[in-house]
């Protein structure tokens, strides 16, 4: 039986500042997640967070502004983003060494997710400072969710590269690995991605979310080369664009399935890198595979 003079666990209540425990105006960084669309989905803790914080470090204070400005806030902003993040680090470190708080906040979504937040928080951590977070919605995870697609292993791949071919060698990557993939795309560039994801990896089931949490939110759940030719015939979409691909089939490639891939393949590849993709996608031995891609060219 426990002692019953034992001291309950301390709880945070709702609004209840998010600074890290420590001396009274002791400085920390918080991460503070914010909506990737509709402005309904900021979390009370997040409202708090930003009303209780000395200075905003932002990436466009645009952007932040009309976040702030509809949840009734008014705080100094601070650009934070890949051009200035060298010369600003310093400064939001400084900042927070002295006893302010600086919350950290993207555009859209959880801060960190492809923007330069992370070297931010390495900083801090290797100075000693504290970092906290305070959570909140995600476009990887929502996609992810909604995708229909197996969410128990995944890999987020960020945003693929705007060239075909370093575009695929990031696909030919992640290939193998037994999880679904996760990618941020742009509209104009989605149509390339995706025939670029069915060259390399084959025929997978996916899905393109769009436009998460807004007005006209859309996830359509295809096959690659559905999904292809849909957005062949209408055009690209609008919007911010997620696409979720599923994980391999467990059984190994046949011989018939290589072949299709590197057909597939060698029509914009050369040989080597159309052998080299298709060993990726397939788990068959390179070797194996170039030689019959030499075959099938010069079958042209």
């Amino acid at each position: 039986m426990k002692p019953s003079h034992s001291q309950p666990r301390s709880k945070r209540e709702p609004g209840q500042d998010p600074r890290p425990q420590g001396a009274p105006g002791t400085g920390s960084l918080v991460l503070v997640a914010t909506p990737i669309g509709n402005l309904g989905d900021i979390t009370a803790r997040a409202v708090e967070g930003l009303k209780s914080a000395d200075v905003i470090a932002c990436e466009d204070s645009r952007v932040t502004a009309k976040l702030l400005a509809a949840a009734g806030i008014e705080k100094p902003l601070l650009p934070y983003h890949d051009h200035n993040a060298e010369a600003m680090r310093p400064k939001l470190l400084a900042r927070i060494a002295a006893g302010a708080r600086v919350a950290l906040v993207s555009d859209a979504g959880t801060p960190l997710i492809s923007d330069p937040g992370y070297k931010l928080v390495q900083a801090a951590v290797a100075a000693g400072l504290p970092v906290t977070m305070l959570p909140g919605p995600s476009a990887p995870i929502m996609a992810l969710a909604l995708s229909g697609l197996p969410s128990d292993r995944f890999l987020f791949g960020g945003f693929l590269p705007a060239k075909s071919k370093a575009r695929r060698d990031a696909i030919a990557e992640a290939a193998r690995a037994p999880v679904t993939l996760i990618f941020f795309e742009s509209a104009p560039r989605l149509l390339d991605s995706l025939q670029d994801l069915l060259a390399v990896l084959g025929d997978r089931k996916a899905a393109v979310a769009r436009e998460l949490t807004k007005l006209f939110e859309e996830v359509r759940r295809e096959s690659l080369s559905a999904l292809i030719a849909h957005y062949a015939q209408v055009g690209a979409p609008k919007g911010e664009i997620v696409i979720v691909v599923g994980p391999p089939a467990e059984e190994r490639a046949s011989a018939e399935d290589v072949d299709t891939l590197l057909r597939r393949a060698l029509a914009s590849m050369s040989v080597k890198d159309a052998a080299a993709t298709v060993a990726a996608a397939t788990g068959a031995p390179k070797r194996t595979v170039y030689a019959r891609a030499l075959e099938l060219q010069e079958e042209k």
